[in-house]
């Protein structure tokens, strides 16, 4: 029978997408450059370009045996097997072939990608042996990732490290091993199906968006070539290849121009004044647009760079890693009216700030139907008819201030006790059992679930009865008894609910700054653990839900920095916004546990229905306390002093919640109490 033969749409026969093409040709004259990735709507060529550019780029000479392809004329960078022959005194044979494009799977494992434990091998021979993965394959290749956005993070760790050393290194079952492993990485994504994670994007160097062409006549010719194509592949690639010789070539002349291109420093100036304007994160889009500028002159065929080539290169290198400009400071806001007549000195400005704060001063336990926060005490009068004098707001809508955000503090680590539940997902937080071939190997088990076979633990058990048991050319005698899976770990992240009391009580003694800083602190450590997050904020009459549940750590910052505080405190009306925003959440993803992180002193005042509002809260925390799938922790706002009223530790009692008071902050316990619970 025939085998199948798959031929390869030619590079120079795509129509249009230009920087697409650009950004892939850059990457196979300097595959230093980090890789590309490919954004843009579905059926625009992107998955054709990139196998079309493993045809395009020049045959590469490989050891004739390798299964890791390695360069006979660069000895320092040869495989264990390749200098094991060396050092054995044997020649190593030589061929060429063309570059290979490796496929990488969205189900892909992690044993497939890095490489494993040949079983087989083992069995017969009794000894350990390597069984290389994709890594392997793709050394010196190109590895592409269509839908990489979709990837497993914990397959997107393992890329980013083996392209970050050129070296994959496998440390499991009794194995260890290390091979090259320098490869393009290509990316292709539709920006609708979701976004890569920042981290993930920083590490392609070039990005590039293509969109559909919209020129009618060009579209014609995308039609008419495919067609061509599709009808006589041969005699297409034939027509075609006068032009695919001229770009091989051009490739190869400037691969070799490359080490001989220079850069002025003021150019380099010019690189480091983009990268600023575009407020990057980092050094790396400096470093990666310098080295593409030095691609792109290499390609035009000069040694030297000019301006030109880095406002292109600037293009691809910064087009995935610009950020918004940061907001301005929060203007202070003015003073009372009564302050402004007659401005006193600076040290009578401040008495009277500190006798005179958003809120009375808490000398009697309120009330639920009392007001407190931002509004003024409704059963004073005469200080109402004093307010009317002097044309203040009355108490019914109090002015709302926005509150600056206090310093961040380093975060240590947070994550949820063990259970026995299989989950899913992703993330670097909290750590879980798995059910799918995914995650670290911690222990073995008799139980068969998943084939996923424990070779270390089969051989222990195996040993004490080899001797009675029949080899039959084998030097193992495996019964199924003696069989053990693995059972694995692996990290995912946690979904943390801020619940922001935002209340008028809040602005007293500076309670919000600390409370901002302490929650900019914990968002820094979700960006950094892959978390998602949201944002319940309750004052006035009701509570709303800022920030839906996201993995956008910048859009929550934002939404903090401007959070007003003011107003009343309905605290039931934030638990139930809270527990309906995490059942939902629940819902959709069972396998994250929410946590609940309630920041309040609990003095609610304000009710949903006929209750008082002390005791619907109450109710509300029972609510949320007979959820066993929802981790609460309540951060007292309330500051130490002569008389204090403990409305948040009781609150905290009856969720069931861990407790920690607004001072532990800056001895970072509360973070280090989240850590605990995640």
């Amino acid at each position: 029978m025939g085998s199948y033969q798959r031929f390869t749409f030619p590079f120079s026969a795509i129509t249009g997408q230009e920087k697409m093409k650009k950004g892939l040709l850059l990457n196979a004259v300097n595959p230093r450059l980090g890789g590309v990735l490919v954004r843009g709507e579905k059926g625009t060529a992107k998955s054709t370009a990139v196998r079309a550019l493993a045809a395009l780029l020049p045959e590469i000479e490989v050891v004739v045996g390798c299964p890791f392809s390695c360069d006979p004329n660069d000895p320092a960078r040869l495989c264990a097997l390749c200098r094991g022959r060396l050092a054995a005194g044997k020649r190593l044979e030589k061929t060429r072939r063309r570059v290979q494009v490796v496929d990488l799977p969205v189900s892909a494992t992690e044993d497939r990608v890095v490489g494993s434990l040949d079983f087989e091998h083992a069995i017969r021979h009794g000894r350990p042996r390597f069984e290389p993965g994709l890594l392997a394959r793709a050394n010196r290749g190109i590895i592409y990732v269509d839908e990489v956005n979709l990837l497993d993070d914990h397959i997107v760790d393992v890329l980013l490290d083996a392209a970050a050393m050129g070296v994959n290194v496998v440390e499991r079952e009794g194995i260890s091993y290390s091979h090259p492993a320098e490869f393009i990485l290509v990316g292709t994504m539709n920006p609708e199906e979701g976004d890569l994670r920042p981290q993930l994007l920083d590490r392609f160097g070039l990005c590039v968006q293509v969109e559909g062409v919209t020129d009618p006549g060009e579209r014609v010719e995308i039609a008419r070539r495919r067609e061509a194509f599709d009808a006589d592949p041969l005699g297409f690639i034939a027509q075609w290849s006068e032009e695919e010789q001229r770009l091989r070539e051009r490739v190869a002349a400037a691969r070799r121009l490359l080490p001989a291109v220079t850069i002025a420093p003021e150019l380099l100036d010019l690189v480091a004044r983009l990268s600023l304007e575009a407020f990057v994160a980092g050094h790396r889009a400096d470093i990666m647009m310098a080295a593409a500028a030095r691609t792109i002159a290499a390609w035009n065929g000069r040694t030297e760079v000019i301006a030109g080539d880095v406002y292109e290169a600037a293009e691809l290198v910064l087009f995935h890693r610009l950020r918004e400009a940061p907001p301005p400071p929060p203007e202070q806001p003015e003073p009372p009216a009564e302050e402004q007549e007659e401005p006193p000195e600076q040290g009578e400005e401040d008495d009277s700030r500190e006798q005179e704060p958003p809120e009375q001063p808490a000398e009697t336990p309120p009330l639920p139907e009392q007001q407190d926060g931002g509004a003024r005490n409704t059963e004073q009068p005469e200080g109402r008819e004093e307010e009317q004098e002097q044309h203040i707001s009355p108490p019914a809508a109090p002015q709302e201030t926005v509150f600056a955000v206090g310093q961040p503090f380093p975060v240590k680590r947070i994550s949820h006790d063990r259970d026995r539940i299989l989950r899913k997902g992703s993330g670097r937080r909290s750590r879980t059992r798995t059910a799918s071939k995914v995650g670290r190997y911690v222990r073995s088990t008799m139980q068969r679930k998943n084939d996923d076979l424990a070779f270390d633990a089969t051989l222990r058990a195996a040993a004490p009865y080899q001797r009675r048991r029949e080899k039959n050319g084998v030097a193992i005698a495996i019964e199924t008894a003696d069989i053990r899976e693995k059972v694995r770990e692996k990290r995912i992240g946690n979904f943390l609910l801020f619940v922001v009391d935002a209340s008028g009580s809040m602005g007293a003694q500076q309670r919000m700054v600390e409370t901002k800083g302490a929650i900019l602190s914990l968002l820094l450590d979700a960006y950094q653990k892959r978390d998602r997050i949201g944002m319940v904020a309750f004052r006035g009459n009701t509570a709303e839900t800022l920030l839906p549940p996201t993995s956008s750590v910048e859009m929550a910052h934002k939404l903090l920095e401007e959070l007003p505080t003011g107003g009343k405190t309905p605290l039931s009306a934030g638990l139930i916004k809270a527990y309906e925003v995490a059942k939902a959440h629940l819902y959709k993803d069972p396998n994250i546990e929410p946590l609940l992180i309630i920041i309040s002193d609990g003095k609610g005042n304000v009710s949903m229905g006929a209750d008082k509002p002390l005791a619907e809260a109450r109710r509300a925390a029972e609510i949320i306390r007979a959820e066993e799938r929802i981790k609460t922790l309540v951060v007292d706002v309330e500051k130490s002093g002569f008389l204090t009223f403990g409305l948040a530790r009781e609150l905290a009692v009856v969720l069931g919640a861990e407790y920690y008071k607004i001072d532990d902050l800056k001895a970072d316990t509360l973070v280090q109490a989240v850590k605990e619970m995640s």
